[in-house]
């Protein structure tokens, strides 16, 4: 897959109601937003004349073109580049599940799609799922009977809902799980197939699955042994 990224964007909380629309404008329409905390130190704080301050992480899939026009209005219009304002940055993707998976988190952006990333020769990849709320265990049962080991679930809520049935065919809830289960490149296929069809699009649970490459690890010493 080429020119498709995962887009992260952490922001002053305050600014939430601006972001939503200004993400529309550009066509991006899936969002997933969960809440968290600045860790800056009041040395700096008093520096930058700051408080601490709460924020919104934002995870949306764009292309590059989608990202060169985003980027310029974040510093033109959102004023990115202001002490303290926010941070964006791009994550490369490596695979998704399914073609109506990929017409929906993209819609209105034209994406090529080509071979998969160059870095598709990393021995692990981080696979994450956007499902429903309340449906981790369905999730999780999918993935485990692949062989998959343990997950990590972020709580978060998601937009462009309304287009769920337009290109899925089924309605998503704007309560969210993301899912993010780091596993073996080797058993990557396995493991979203497994997902796909026990709780993806057309069951209740809703998921759709994608894959980020993962250039180094530490700790997983499970994963590592396995040979």
């Amino acid at each position: 897959m080429n020119e498709l990224y995962v887009m992260g964007m952490i922001t002053n909380r305050g600014i939430r109601s601006k972001m939503i629309p200004f993400f529309k404008e550009h066509h991006i329409h899936v969002t997933l937003s969960t809440m968290g905390v600045g860790t800056a130190n009041s040395a700096i704080l008093d520096y930058l004349g700051m408080e601490a301050t709460e924020k919104t992480i934002y995870f949306a899939f764009v292309t590059m073109e989608t990202w060169k026009s985003f980027k310029k209005e974040l510093y033109s219009k959102m004023k990115i580049d202001i002490a303290g304002r926010g941070i964006a940055f791009l994550i490369p993707m490596s695979s998704i599940g399914g073609k109506k998976a990929l017409q929906y988190v993209t819609m209105e952006q034209e994406v090529v799609i080509e071979e998969e990333s160059t870095l598709k020769d990393t021995d692990f990849e981080l696979l994450i799922t956007i499902a429903n709320g309340g449906h981790i265990e369905t999730v999780m049962d999918a993935a485990r009977s692949a062989h998959a080991p343990g997950g990590t679930v972020v709580h978060a809520k998601g937009t462009g809902m309304e287009q769920a049935k337009r290109f899925l065919g089924i309605s998503l809830a704007e309560e969210k799980e993301m899912i993010f289960i780091v596993v073996r490149s080797k058993h990557k296929n396995e493991i979203m197939r497994a997902i796909m069809e026990k709780a993806g699009t057309g069951s209740p649970a809703g998921g759709i699955v994608f894959s980020l490459p993962v250039t180094a690890t530490a700790g997983l010493r499970l994963l590592e042994e396995e040979d």
